[in-house]
């Protein structure tokens, strides 16, 4: 009796598995991982009077600070560009103007010289404010140029003290910026306020958030990070949609990103020749609070304004980003030489701002285009009709049918079985 339901069930799963293979193809990558220069690293470490508390596994925040940091220079990749910056070093007064000017680089980006980073980190004494915005903005500078990975680690254990420059707008304009710099954010023993800080920070530009209380998570969780920016990563390439086809700019294959405001739409476009088959996705992140409820819409039209395919989903608000996708693929022609179709793709969302959150600038956008060969025939359902519906209606019901003929037949064995015993 095991033995047949052990069979019944693997015929199904069988024919599941095979369903599931012909429905849903593997897509095509977009793009290879770029970055010809090296990655680059900027710590940013807090240094501010509140470094003296001592509650992180009985020492002082600066000195788990320093026993972190001198284990992550030891275990840096070669190949990394590291450099650390300070804020609240050098100024222990009460003025607040010269206090939120307090941020310096205590080693420049470049190859490690671990010796020398050691020395500098052991100077470090808790001194002064909190100016994470100022800090930031510096940052980024210290990470200008070349096209490898870039990426900012801020640990801090306090809020910044130098509103209105909002720590969390300035993330927000390094983004706007996209220079592919990636923001990550650890809380020293954080209050709820400075977790939601460093938060939208990380948020604002991709990055994460790590609460820390004890010396091996700081030490493990900057590793990590230090780590990743190693990777091999596709840095998307800035393009600025228009409002209408006409105007809009030509994207050949590759990965790009966008802002777009609240209630706008963007258009770009793109060249598919005969024979060719256009890949498009599409993904809007939610960099800010917003209302609950939203969708994206990607739409493949004509020059002439007539839609070919669109894709389109939907959220609730559980989501920090929302992706759909669209595919279109043009048949051959007896004429060899016919020029390339321009393929209008125009995207929009329904994100909309929290009472009091700002508009601008625009949610980011990553636009992912991808030209191939179109598939022949029978290399892909795609070509029988598979975004139209029918085919996988066809496939469900011939599983179904299959899965009924096995079915009855071990049934009527099964009931042979019974009687002859």
């Amino acid at each position: 009796m095991i033995t047949r339901t052990r069979l019944v069930a693997g015929v199904c799963a069988l024919l599941a598995t095979l369903t599931a293979g012909l429905a849903f193809p593997a897509g095509a990558a977009a793009g290879e991982p770029t970055g010809q220069d090296a990655p680059k690293v900027d710590l940013v470490l807090d240094v501010s009077g509140s470094m003296r508390a001592r509650d992180i596994d009985g020492r002082s925040r600066m000195a788990a600070a320093k026993q972190a940091f001198n284990e992550v220079l030891d275990a840096t990749p070669e190949e990394v560009e590291l450099g650390i910056r300070t804020l609240g070093a050098n100024y222990p007064g009460d003025d607040r103007k010269t206090g939120c000017k307090d941020t310096a680089q205590l080693y420049p980006v470049g190859p490690l010289d671990r010796t020398e980073a050691k020395t500098a980190v052991a100077t470090l004494t808790p001194t002064g404010w909190t100016p994470i915005g100022p800090a930031l903005l510096k940052a980024a500078g210290d990470l200008d140029g070349g096209d490898g990975s870039k990426r900012i680690v801020l640990i801090s254990d306090g809020e910044d003290t130098c509103a209105p420059l909002d720590p969390c707008e300035v993330a927000r304009e390094i983004a706007a910026k996209g220079i592919g710099l990636t923001i990550d954010t650890l809380g020293l023993v954080p209050t709820a306020e400075l977790s939601r800080q460093l938060s939208c920070i990380a948020e604002a530009t991709g990055g994460t958030y790590t609460s820390v209380e004890h010396q091996d998570e700081l030490t493990d969780r900057v590793n990590q990070l230090v780590d990743r920016a190693a990777d091999p990563v596709v840095t998307p390439v800035p393009a600025k949609g228009a409002d209408r086809c006409a105007g809009a700019p030509t994207l050949k294959s590759g990965l790009y990103s966008d802002r777009e405001e609240f209630g706008q739409q963007r258009w770009y476009r793109v060249d598919v020749r005969p024979g060719q088959e256009l890949r498009a996705s599409v993904s809007v992140a939610a960099d800010r609070a917003v209302n609950p409820g939203y969708g994206v819409l990607m739409r493949a039209v004509t020059s002439k304004g007539r839609e070919i395919v669109r894709g389109e989903a939907a959220g609730n608000g559980r989501t920090d980003a929302i992706s759909t996708g669209l595919r279109y693929p043009k048949a051959e022609g007896d004429d060899e030489d016919a020029p390339a179709e321009v393929v209008c793709l125009g995207v929009s969302h329904s994100f909309s701002a929290a009472p009091g959150v700002k508009t601008t600038p625009g949610l980011p956008l990553e636009l992912t285009v991808d030209v191939v060969d179109a598939p022949s025939q029978a290399g892909d359902v795609a070509a029988f009709g598979l975004g139209r519906g029918w085919w996988l209606l066809g496939v469900l019901i011939l599983t179904g049918f299959l899965a009924g003929l096995v079915w009855g037949w071990l049934s009527r064995w099964r009931v042979a079985v019974w009687r002859t015993n």
